[in-house]
Order: C-alpha cells, then structure tokens, then sequence
C-alpha cells in the first residue's frame, strides 16, 4: 500500500481487508452459483432465465476482480484455496440440486439479498474511513440491487405464465 494510502486508511486497513476478503468469496460463490444454474436450468422462460444468470455471472466474475484489486492495494492476501472460501464467505454457496427455474432462481434471489446486506453492511463500515474502497462497494452494491430486480421480474414473469397455462 502506498504511503499516502495508508495514511488514509491507518489502522482500518486489516478489517477492512478482512471484510473484503469475505465479499470476494462470496463474489467466487456468486459466480459459480449463476454460472453453473444457467447452464443445469430447466422449464419455462428457460432462455430468459439463462440469459440473466450468464450476465449476473459475468458481473460477480467482475465484482471478485474489483475486490481482489482493491485487498491487494490495501496490503492484504486473497484466499487462494477454493475450499477455503466457506469459511470466509458470509453468504456461501447453494448448490442448484433442483433444475427448475423458479428454483434456480429464488436461490439466486435468496444470494442477491444476502449479497445486498454485506455490501450495506461494508459501506457503512468503511464509510469516512476509506473512499475508494466505499466507491468500489457502492458501485458493486448498485449491480446486486439491479440483479435483485431483474430475477424479482423474472419469477413475476414465471408466475404470469404459469397462471396462464
């Protein structure tokens, strides 16, 4: 960490590696959950549903690049192992044993939310302590909001065409 760097972030710096350290986990998670669930995903609106999961994906792939950026920047180490991830990750991993869409994707809604309360949670950690790690959490909390809403509409679409059928 630079100099200066560290002058902004002063004795904060370890816990917030800590925390990011859990995020970039989860993020790990997150990308393996959307991208596994997108290609094992069956049932209606099966297309729509695949096309959010590979995006959502794409975006967890690059929120764990932005922490891992910013955790080395900070002086800290990644969790290297991917066994070691469960006991760093606050909302973990749910395997999609059920192929269905709706199941699918309430559990990735049920991740999202999870998601969505660590990055609030790390905002108001680092908040007035370190801004650029607070630029990166808000901006990586804003994705998880919009992820939230798009599977929110894709089960509401789901739920239509069931009704219908």
């Amino acid at each position: 960490m630079g100099i200066k760097a560290a002058g902004i972030v002063g004795k904060d710096a370890s816990g917030i590696v800590t925390s990011l350290r859990k995020a970039y986990c989860d993020e790990w998670f997150a990308y393996y959950q959307y991208w596994v669930g997108a290609r094992v995903i069956r049932g209606p609106s099966r297309a729509a549903a695949i096309k959010e999961l590979v995006e959502h994906a794409e975006d967890e792939l690059r929120h764990a690049d932005m922490l891992a950026k910013r955790i080395i920047q900070l002086g800290g180490a990644l969790v290297l192992k991917p066994e070691d991830w469960y006991a760093h990750a606050a909302c973990g991993y749910a395997p999609p044993e059920d192929p269905f869409v709706r199941a699918v994707l309430a559990q990735n809604l049920t991740a999202e939310r999870c998601a969505i309360g660590v990055y609030d949670g790390l905002i108001r950690e680092v908040g007035g302590k370190d801004a650029a790690t607070c630029d990166i959490i808000t901006e990586i909390l804003q994705d998880e909001l919009e992820h939230e809403e798009d599977i929110e509409g894709l089960l509401y679409d789901l739920d239509a065409l069931m009704k219908k059928g």
